[in-house]
């Protein structure tokens, strides 16, 4: 059974894999360079379909979310990019987007839903209210919303933000 702490340790162990792999240098100081498994075959940026459960309608596989390939959407305060928001084999849905904020934006007043949520800081400063406090983290933070808490994110930097937002429902949680 999938539990909301595997989700939290499964994307934390994903995320400081992602980011050791990032700072992974030669001895002479120079990023390594990204090695494929002899099997790998590597699809040019900007060429992915969409994912299997877009065309489908069934639960999402495995898949490769190129960033150079996800559609830009301009909003008010920024732009945003949606990565998935599909059904997966153990949750009834999985929803991942990335938001770009313009310096001193918001893409929202403060609210709260019954799903978790964890925001990983990309770029930039932001300012986020947690468990009632507001709390500025920068590049590499993660934040974890938890159910029905009140929860905000503003970018509080001179230069955009951006952040990726995971969120999911478990087995039951969506009204049909």
């Amino acid at each position: 059974m999938l539990t909301r702490r595997n989700v939290i340790a499964a994307l934390m162990a994903a995320l400081g894999s992602r980011m050791a792999s990032a700072r992974q240098q030669s001895p002479t100081g120079d990023p390594m360079p990204n090695k494929l498994p002899p099997t790998a075959v590597p699809v040019p940026a900007g060429t992915m379909p969409p994912p299997p459960a877009a065309t489908r309608g069934d639960v999402m596989g495995s898949y490769v979310f190129d960033w150079t390939s996800l559609p830009v959407q301009k909003t008010k305060v920024g732009e945003s990019r949606k990565v998935c928001q599909a059904p997966t084999a153990t949750l009834d849905e999985l929803e991942c987007h990335i938001t770009t904020l313009n310096p001193g934006e918001t893409p929202h007043p403060p609210h709260k839903h019954p799903d978790e949520e964890i925001v990983i800081i990309k770029e930039g400063t932001v300012e986020s209210l947690v468990n009632g406090t507001m709390r500025r983290v920068g590049p590499g933070s993660v934040i974890f919303q938890a159910a029905n808490q009140m929860h905000s994110i503003r970018n509080v930097g001179d230069g955009p933000a951006t952040y990726h937002v995971i969120k999911w429902n478990s087995p039951g949680m969506l009204k049909k």
